[in-house]
């Protein structure tokens, strides 16, 4: 049946491949508005900022998976916030094997020449005060990924694949630090690193770097995003993120970029799980994260290799579509998550905004970051969370109570 239908579609005409053609293609474009949450309103401002490849990077042998000069966007600040910066260390994911990198390695997660010239700064990145009330006025970056391993592999695990991979992650972040030291960054009076997913675990990785490199007067802090991936076994009882990690560790040579304490007491790729040294981090955190965070569920608890017979495929997806005994699991994930960040908790000079929201990253998106319809707990925004935190404005530990108790959370 397939191929007789094959050969009826080779007697199309050309109108006929033109209709098709164009009717698939505004298919995909009604529902790219309905599935991509980071898609902005029409009727919003654009602030595009341009790439600038690293002029460091060369020098430093800085270099993305295929050799190609990494990159950053840079969005120059304004009156009050000339001497400030905010540095974003953008996320997607890692890569594990020689076959997944060199796959990357074809993607703008891989290589600068898929880069794209002007990207949007939305959310904690935005221009508008009324969208990022605090920041909106300080000198912001966003830091391209494309090393795959958290912007923490080293070029001597280069040798062991003979591939022309190139894992140089701490390399691009050293080397474009430098770049914005000599741009203003060395005299600045406050600071923030912060990340998103990949990038918001590399936040955590880097954070002290990031301190000990700006002035000593300066006030500097750390906020990561959807970072704090846990140490737990899938639903089949297979611990699959920490096999993955260790991996990308053993791959990239990341061990070296980890925290030391750590490694000297553990096998070094658990010490890429936040609970095992965001304890041992200098420098002021704030945690955003989601206790049903989306991308954990799909990927870490419940991937797809847990989940053969496809009885947990609407439940992964959507946290609405889960039944009560898999909601019970999705608690149980939560109570991880409330366990691992205990002893975070009682840091004084640690924030955090844990919702109870099916999501993954919130800083970046303009809907979850700061706007009338934005998660709230306590009726406050994550922006406005955050900058009452950075600014030592109040206290900021916020919890919110288990799913669906937060009628605003974006799912």
């Amino acid at each position: 049946m397939r191929f007789s239908f094959l050969l009826q579609c080779r007697k199309w005409a050309k109108s006929d491949w033109l209709v098709v053609s164009i009717g698939f293609v505004l298919v995909v474009f009604f529902l790219s508005f309905f599935f991509d949450p980071t898609v902005p309103s029409i009727t919003s401002p654009t602030n595009l900022v341009k790439l600038k490849l690293s002029s460091k990077a060369k020098e430093r042998g800085a270099f993305c998976l295929d050799g190609s000069l990494p990159g950053y966007h840079f969005d120059k600040g304004s009156g009050s916030g000339s001497n400030s910066w905010l540095l974003h260390l953008q996320g997607g994911g890692w890569c594990n094997t020689i076959a997944s990198c060199s796959a990357r390695a074809m993607t703008r997660l891989g290589s600068s020449n898929y880069f794209e010239d002007e990207v949007e700064f939305p959310g904690v990145l935005s221009n508008d005060p009324s969208q990022n009330p605090d920041f909106f006025n300080w000198n912001r970056v966003v830091i391209r990924y494309c090393d795959g391993a958290s912007f923490a592999g080293h070029p001597e695990a280069e040798f062991k694949n003979g591939t022309g991979l190139f894992f140089r992650g701490q390399l691009i972040w050293e080397a474009i630090m430098d770049e914005l030291l000599l741009m203003g960054m060395s005299d600045a009076k406050q600071g923030i690193l912060t990340g998103c997913s990949a990038g918001g675990l590399a936040t955590l990785i880097h954070c002290d770097y990031f301190r000990d490199h700006l002035p000593k007067d300066a006030d500097v802090k750390c906020v990561s995003d959807g970072g704090f991936f846990l140490n737990v076994l899938d639903v089949l009882g297979n611990p699959t993120m920490r096999s993955f990690y260790q991996d990308v560790v053993t791959l990239q040579g990341v061990d070296k970029s980890l925290d030391q304490n750590c490694v000297a007491k553990m096998e070094p790729s658990t010490c890429m799980f936040p609970q095992e040294f965001v304890s041992n981090i200098r420098t002021p955190v704030f945690l955003v994260n989601a206790a049903y965070d989306s991308w954990q569920i799909q990927n870490v608890l419940v991937p797809a290799s847990a989940d053969s017979d496809k009885s947990w495929a609407k439940c992964r997806l959507s946290i609405k579509e889960c039944d009560a005994a898999q909601m019970n699991v999705l608690q149980g994930f939560r109570s991880s998550l409330m366990d691992a960040i205990g002893k975070f908790h009682q840091n004084k000079a640690g924030g955090m905004f844990i919702d109870s929201c099916f999501i993954h990253c919130q800083t970046v998106t303009q809907g979850t970051w700061h706007s009338p319809t934005s998660t709230r707990i306590e009726n406050k925004t994550i922006a406005e969370s955050v900058g009452d935190w950075y600014f030592n404005r109040k206290l900021v530990k916020l919890i919110d109570c288990p799913y669906p108790c937060n009628p605003s959370c974006h799912n």
